[in-house]
């Protein structure tokens, strides 16, 4: 491990220009340091001196870690088999961008990953500082607190303190759906890795609760992802009235009042539809903090392709393996092949034809 650490470094020190050496040295610095103080979970777990409830915590983190890899499929190896405790809330902080009149992410271009829609930082202040740089040219910019990253196999990526305690639910989502990364990555397609992570999670965490035996807990997670749904559609409905007011030739002082009153329609949108069905406003401070096209643009790119990948899977009966050559199948495709093949499997006829299959098949879960 070492050597690969010092080829990193070595690659980093090589790039040229000085904004480049300044973001891979922190990206660097900041892995290398998550991997210094992190320890086998199995080492942790054996220690006298582990506390009680950390190590009850790491045992469970074991069993999410086993089923991951065989009921899920997912890689095996050992990635989250140790632990690190980073003694802050995130392990990265992301920052996001997009024009005034624009809900396209800007991209940014590095190393093995290729072009994704963020820039992350170990750092918040550093974050917050290339936030600002961003904000002086004109850009909406959010900049959002994650959990967990992904090095997509290169390195052993060690479960983190930033997820940990918050409960199983939350460890179980974010291994499978950063061991999906690991599966497969589409070098410069945010949006695709991020939406087929996401159905993985939701999917892993389904079959896990049934495998638990908690139906309780899986109701509660069910109705959880259904709040989810319905304001990712709301929102959605919102993109569309900003995109043609981004499109339109209206002056620009007419522009950004017309945005803004969007902005606060959809707020009060989501309040009132939360208050018709009985529901406690969970995306609230979402929308009340930082609401711009950067965030939206954000939350876009977790969700946009998720109905093709949903469809996919249930194309192929809830098989995993089988779901799994398709997407990489997928993923070898030109860019607008991809991009076509995604349109038609999220079309609403095939949307419809999903949703009959859906109810008229039956298939265990923990296959």
């Amino acid at each position: 491990m070492p050597r690969i650490y010092a080829l990193v470094l070595l690659l980093t020190l090589m790039l040229p220009g000085c904004s480049n050496l300044g973001y891979y040295s922190q990206a660097v610095g900041g892995h290398l340091e998550v991997m210094r103080v992190s320890r086998p979970i199995k080492e942790l777990v054996e220690d006298p001196h582990c506390e009680p409830g950390l190590k009850k915590r790491l045992e469970e983190v074991h069993q999410i870690r086993e089923f991951a890899s065989r009921q899920l499929g997912l890689p095996d190896n050992d990635s989250y088999r140790s632990y690190a405790d980073l003694q802050r809330p995130y392990v990265t902080w992301n920052v996001f961008a997009a024009p005034e009149f624009s809900l396209k992410a800007e991209k940014w271009c590095m190393l093995i990953v290729g072009c994704v829609s963020y820039r992350g930082f170990f750092s918040q202040s550093e974050a917050e500082m290339a936030a600002q740089q961003l904000r002086q040219q004109g850009f909406d910019v959010y900049v959002g607190g994650v959990p967990a990253y992904s090095t997509l196999g290169f390195f052993s990526d060690p479960v983190l303190n930033t997820f940990i305690a918050s409960g199983n639910l939350e460890v179980a989502r974010l291994v499978f759906h950063e061991l999906a990364h690991q599966m497969v990555y589409v070098e410069g397609d945010t949006a695709f890795n991020e939406s087929f992570a996401t159905l993985v999670e939701n999917e892993g965490l389904r079959r896990w609760l049934e495998h638990q035996g908690n139906q309780k807990l899986a109701h509660v997670v069910d109705d959880r992802r259904q709040q989810k749904a319905a304001f990712v559609e709301l929102v959605n409905s919102y993109r569309a009235k900003l995109h043609d007011i981004y499109a339109s030739d209206l002056p620009v002082d007419t522009k950004r009042s017309a945005k803004a009153e969007v902005m606060r329609d959809m707020q009060r949108a989501y309040l009132s539809q939360q208050k018709a069905h009985g529901k406690p406003p969970v995306y609230k401070q979402w929308l009340e903090k930082d609401l711009n096209n950067a965030k939206i643009a954000s939350l876009a790119l977790y969700t946009k392709h998720y109905p093709a990948f949903k469809t996919l899977l249930d194309e192929e009966g809830g098989s995993l393996p089988a779901f799994y050559e398709r997407v990489k199948i997928l993923s070898g495709l030109p860019v607008r092949e991809r991009n076509a093949t995604f349109k038609k499997l999220s079309s609403p006829v095939q949307l419809n034809e999903n949703h009959q299959l859906a109810e008229v098949q039956s298939y265990s879960m923990s296959k």
